[in-house]
């Protein structure tokens, strides 16, 4: 049984999404995850992009953050965080979209949205967290200072640094590795406005 681990929501159970595509973070894994990360917030938007059964996002808001989006491709996905939101009466500062990653961040941007702390969680197939990571970064879509969990494969390592984030915790759980980012500039803005002149001449 996954359960919110603390805060206003302690010990509320969440549901699983039916099937075996979801692979849900355990109890224990997420309590070491907000320790490494919190473990309370005092406000700011949280977005849990693989979002699953919710659980990640649900647990932010439970510990003191004000809002959080939640992104999946899965119907049944979105239908059981809809569900688990309810139960821990936290829908009322919840937005909730199907949609896939790329389009998400789209959408996001153009509501102008802003987020201080990031949930990655995607299926280990996919080896793209950092690329999601450097698109949010163009979008505009993080604050300076937002902290990125990326949740992987332990067999896969992500670079330590990546354009314009630094990797403050890693942490490893079996065959779960939770790598915990910090933003701490637009890597490219420099770079642009040293180039704009080349680019003119080029179109």
């Amino acid at each position: 049984m996954v359960r919110v681990v603390s805060g206003s929501a302690k010990g509320r159970p969440l549901k699983s999404v039916p099937g075996n595509g979801t692979r849900p973070t355990t109890d224990k894994v997420k309590e070491a995850i907000f320790s490494m990360i919190g473990p309370y917030f005092e406000g700011g938007a949280a977005l849990d992009l693989f979002a699953g059964t919710g659980g990640l996002g649900i647990e932010a808001l439970s510990r003191g953050m004000d809002s959080a989006v939640f992104v999946d491709m899965e119907q049944k996905s979105i239908d059981t965080i809809r569900a688990n939101l309810k139960a821990a009466k936290l829908e009322e500062h919840a937005e909730v979209y199907r949609n896939d990653a790329g389009r998400a961040l789209s959408a996001l941007e153009k509501r102008g949205r802003v987020f201080d702390l990031v949930f990655l969680d995607p299926p280990y197939r996919m080896k793209h967290g950092d690329e999601l990571m450097l698109t949010m970064v163009q979008k505009g879509l993080l604050r300076l200072g937002a902290v990125i969990m990326l949740e992987h494969e332990s067999g896969y390592e992500y670079p330590e640094n990546i354009p314009g984030f630094y990797r403050t915790r890693q942490a490893v759980y079996g065959e779960t590795t939770v790598s915990i980012y910090e933003f701490e500039a637009a890597p490219l803005q420099e770079e642009e406005s040293g180039k704009e002149g080349n680019d003119e001449s080029a179109n």
